[in-house]
């Protein structure tokens, strides 16, 4: 071990031991660490996570559940400490409760009594509204008592798992209570869970508010489609293999469809999701970076600069269709059957206005205006009680230029895709042309599969668990930055003010693949939805 005293010593000024010390553990290296150890560099260090709307389906299903399993994992140090902020008169042994059951219904990783106890010990509850001064202050106190029980070192990361209205209220009384400083040689986070606003001029609106407490590498905006291996899965797929890479654009993809269906309703969301809707509850976020990744240039390195990069150059060269009429659509399900049960229409769902003309189907034509996608149209669809649940990206490609092959022999041959699977069976598919076993030239589709459950031994992580360890560590390569998002309004803006001033939503009947005019819009351009 070796190590150089910093230039102030060697220019003659007094030295403190603490200087000494810090030099010499900025270059000392553990001789017992593996190089080849890839876990290590993934442990988070002294810290602990502020879960405001601790009581809410998320936390419960999501994020306590993701907690436990990095701890289960060794992911977590051992002095982590959570803290949950909600209107329940709780106390701390209620609030422990309380995880354990959302751990033992939801956790990914096997229940351990040894990791549950050493988590326990670190859990506080603070109960209160939001604009209650004294919760917060006792909240500042929770913290400042377990940095020194816990060892957390002044480092915690504030996750907003409320509706967005309240943002502003809860950012701005960490700010009064001295909550959103970090002490010296320590960090503050604040986590955001999507919507960011409901069109551009809210989002930077929400976007100053927010800038103004916490700079803007200090916020992490979730979008926890982000956190999916196989959304992670689309760079390593494009940029660590040579095979793809070259037929990736305009000479040789007739077209790019990029779908995110469900199959249930809007359940007991009727007062968040009524005039919200399906294209600025998904295709805003999840849909638009999906095809940043999918369409985006190669990075100089996998880091968040350099993403936010290219996928700033994607969003910004997206060009709308003229006719919006022709080539958008939106729609509401109708009564219909789903599971073998009849289920109601939107109109009919509790707390749903008869008038509404929210959406629960949204599709979209949208070109990207660059030298690789020139003239390239990609599909975005999204929708509820839709045939199944599933999350795609299909990557179709032309037809071959000339077939030495008659049309009877190709009659069952459609286009070679690429599928990339998000969920719920994570993958990909390559689906190709191939001879039929015979004595006659027949070729056929055929498809070529992998998926992650059967390649890997080890199970593919929650996607909350990814994104809460990369909070706790300040990577910030999966988190939409705050450019990204008002990009991404830019685009939907002119297409939610065009729906808004005509007509309804087109209506379909639940458990269909939505309605009619959105295959009428594919069929104008001599084209089909995949049936997923």
């Amino acid at each position: 071990m070796s190590a150089e005293l910093p230039e102030a010593a060697t220019a003659g000024q007094t030295l403190g031991v603490e200087d000494i010390a810090d030099a010499l553990v900025a270059d000392w290296d553990n001789p017992l660490r593996d190089a080849r150890d890839r876990r290590l560099p993934r442990i988070a260090g002294p810290s602990g996570l502020v879960i405001f709307g601790v009581t809410g389906d998320l936390s419960r299903k999501k994020l306590m559940p993701a907690v436990y399993d990095l701890a289960n994992r060794g992911m977590l140090p051992p002095g982590f400490s959570l803290v949950g902020f909600a209107r329940r008169d709780w106390e701390d042994q209620d609030f422990a409760q309380v995880v354990h059951d959302s751990v033992r219904e939801h956790s990914r990783t096997e229940f351990r009594e040894e990791v549950w106890q050493q988590l326990a010990e670190g859990m506080r509850f603070i109960p209160g509204a939001f604009d209650d001064d004294t919760a917060f202050k006792q909240l500042r106190a929770a913290v400042d008592e377990l940095d020194t029980s816990r060892g957390t070192s002044g480092n915690y990361a504030f996750y907003l798992s409320v509706p967005p209205k309240f943002f502003p209220k809860v950012v701005k009384q960490l700010k009064k209570h001295g909550l959103a400083d970090a002490p010296e040689g320590s960090w503050r986070r604040a986590v955001i869970e999507k919507p960011f606003g409901r069109d551009l001029k809210s989002a930077r609106e929400l976007n100053k508010i927010v800038h103004e407490v916490f700079d803007p590498d200090q916020v992490f905006r979730i979008d926890h489609y982000l956190g999916k291996e196989t959304v992670q899965n689309i760079l390593a797929l494009r940029f660590a293999n040579q095979m793809y890479e070259p037929i990736w654009n305009r000479s040789y993809v007739d077209h790019i469809q990029i779908t995110m269906a469900e199959d249930i309703g809007i359940g007991g969301r009727a007062g968040y999701y009524d005039g919200i809707g399906s294209a600025r509850d998904v295709i805003q976020n999840h849909l638009l970076q999906l095809m940043a990744l999918t369409a985006m240039e190669e990075p100089i390195a996998f880091d968040e600069e350099a993403l936010l990069t290219e996928k700033l150059k994607v969003l910004k060269s997206v060009r709308l269709p003229k006719e919006l009429g022709e080539h958008t659509v939106f729609g509401q399900y109708a009564e219909g059957w789903q599971g073998g049960e009849k289920v109601v229409g939107y109109l009919q769902e509790d707390g749903i206005d008869p008038q509404s003309k929210t959406d629960t189907y949204a599709a979209v034509k949208l070109e990207v205006d660059n030298r690789r996608w020139a003239g390239i149209p990609f599909y975005l669809r999204t929708g509820k009680r839709l045939g199944r649940r599933v999350t795609e990206i299909a990557v179709v490609f032309k037809r071959a230029p000339h077939s030495p092959f008659d049309s009877t022999a190709t009659e069952e041959l459609g286009q070679n895709a690429i599928v990339i699977r998000v969920q719920p069976d994570e993958g990909m598919t390559v689906r190709f042309g191939s001879k039929v076993p015979g004595t006659s030239m027949e070729i056929r589709d055929v498809s070529m599969d992998f998926a992650y459950g059967e390649s890997f031994t080890e199970s593919s992580p929650e996607a909350y668990e990814r994104l809460i360890l990369d909070v706790l560590l300040g990577d910030a390569n999966l988190f939409p930055r705050h450019q990204e998002v008002e990009e991404s309004w830019k685009i939907l803006d002119p297409i939610e003010e065009y729906w808004a001033q005509n007509g309804r939503p087109a209506q379909y009947s639940s458990g269909s693949w939505g309605p009619e005019e959105a295959d009428e819009m594919l069929a104008r351009d001599g084209r089909s939805w995949r049936r997923p």
